[in-house]
């Protein structure tokens, strides 16, 4: 027996013998697992460490062959170092064995053999692998994930390189920490009288007259965060043209970056021409009220006008509110008005009453235009106040007059049943008129105002006659 201090205790024949319990026990400690195999491969014993319960309870291995427990690739092994033990040539090294069980799973040890007892009988004293096997999954893995990262990034780059290299527009980078640019593509550094090499490096603040790093930087950050669509204006160093940047700021690997897309005055004018101007002025101060929303009919933009109709103070108080809280009717005054806009594009001169946060109803007019020319779609609104042609349609007095003198007159020639009768049939009919007309004819959404099931509006219409007048728009 070999040792590292060079000692005699252990072979000098002054170490008492072990006992048998105890034996076991430093067996079972010393290892995950031991096995006590005869000459003939039968498994004599199963010793397990007490701290290793994954193994589970594997004393049906006493008794039989231990080829029974181990994988095709691994019994070719055992027969090799029992082979060699047989004749005379004792096993040095460790040989890595999986075992399994009913091929529900199986396992990995690395076991040492040593010569134990009569009959050429071997102890195998084996260390689980599966933690070491567990881990280099993981490392693998991650390795994958690393590769799978690094090949997205270099997609992406190259995605980026060449848009920044074939757009037509002059774009630069620059970092708002220390105000230098990043990166910037040919026609930016044609506008700005350089070349892209000298440009990317130097200071952003520096190509522009009259400019301090961190004020312009700073300036370049605030109009970023404003509402407003125009850039700020600048004056080149070395060409002297007039240049419009428009900067916008995102963040990437914790660092804010600037990208500024660079406008000659010529080309801002051309766009901010007199019909923008005059849009946006009549958005700002026109009479009628604008408001933009979602397809679902969240708030998104609106202007005075309608926050004087609904009394609310500043935008962010309705903001995120859906339009339908505001309306007469509701939920039922918004599907009409969404279904509509979507199926034709937009709808007309839809009556209903505009409703604040504190009660008061302002009767309206309004018009709904559907606004796809975008990857989500929104929903502009025209309302115009319509009490003073809401009060004019009632103001004929004479027309109800004339009426009841009608039903009067039909006193002494009918019983009151029947007049009641003829009068609510008229009543019933201008009022499914009615709806039918404002939904555009789109049942579905009639009978949901009526309160009725899509069945008895049906028979209703069938009654009137109101069926052959105009197609089923939502057949």
């Amino acid at each position: 027996m070999m040792n590292s201090t060079r000692s005699s205790f252990w072979s000098n024949g002054s170490i008492p013998l072990i006992e048998p319990e105890l034996l076991s026990s430093i067996i079972g400690v010393a290892s995950d697992i031991a096995l006590v195999v005869s000459g003939n491969g039968v498994i004599l014993s199963v010793l397990l460490n007490r701290n290793e319960t994954s193994f589970g309870n594997l004393a049906h291995w006493e008794g039989r062959s231990i080829r029974e427990f181990l994988t095709i690739d691994s019994i070719p092994k055992f027969d090799a170092i029992q082979s060699d033990y047989k004749n005379g040539k004792a096993p040095t090294k460790s040989v890595e064995l999986n075992h399994t069980d009913n091929a529900v799973w199986e396992f990995p040890v690395r076991y040492s053999f040593h010569p134990f007892g009569a009959e050429q009988s071997l102890l195998m004293l084996g260390r689980d692998l599966r933690p070491i096997a567990e881990t280099q999954q993981q490392l693998v893995q991650a390795q994958m994930s690393l590769e799978q990262g690094y090949e997205s990034r270099r997609e992406f780059d190259a995605r980026y390189r060449l848009l920044l290299r074939t757009v037509h527009d002059a774009v630069v980078f620059v970092s708002v920490t220390d105000g230098r640019v990043k990166d910037a593509n040919e026609p930016a550094a044609a506008l700005l009288g350089t070349t892209r090499d000298e440009l990317v490096g130097a200071s952003f603040a520096q190509e522009f007259r009259d400019k301090r790093r961190e004020e312009f930087i700073d300036g370049l950050v605030n109009t970023s965060f404003s509402d407003a669509a125009a850039g700020v204006e600048v004056q080149t160093r070395r060409s002297r043209k007039k240049v419009v940047v428009t900067p916008s700021v995102f963040r990437a690997g914790g660092e804010r970056v600037l990208i500024c897309r660079l406008t000659t005055s010529g080309d801002v004018s051309a766009k901010h021409d007199e019909l923008s101007v005059n849009l946006n002025m009549l958005f700002d101060k026109g009479a009628d009220a604008v408001l933009f929303t979602s397809i679902t009919g969240v708030i998104h933009a609106c202007n005075d006008s309608f926050l004087d109709l609904i009394d609310a103070a500043h935008l962010v108080d309705i903001k995120g509110r859906n339009l339908s809280e505001f309306l007469g009717r509701g939920q039922i005054d918004m599907s009409v008005l969404i279904e509509n806009a979507r199926r034709s594009g937009q709808m007309r001169l839809y009556s209903t009453k505009l409703m604040n946060d504190y009660g008061s109803k302002t009767a309206i007019e309004m018009s709904a235009t559907y606004l796809d020319d975008r990857n989500e779609p929104e929903l502009g609104f025209v309302i115009r106040d319509a009490t003073r042609v809401d009060a004019m349609r009632k103001a004929p007095l004479q027309g109800a007059e004339e009426s009841s003198r009608n039903v009067m007159e039909l006193v002494g020639s009918a019983t009151l049943k029947e007049i009641v009768t003829e009068t609510t049939d008229v009543v019933e009919k201008m009022c499914i008129e009615t709806a039918v007309s404002l939904t555009r004819n789109n049942r579905v959404a009639a009978a949901e105002m009526l309160g009725l099931s899509r069945q008895s509006l049906y028979v209703k219409l069938r009654k009137y006659g109101l069926l052959s007048k105009e197609t089923d728009g939502d057949a």
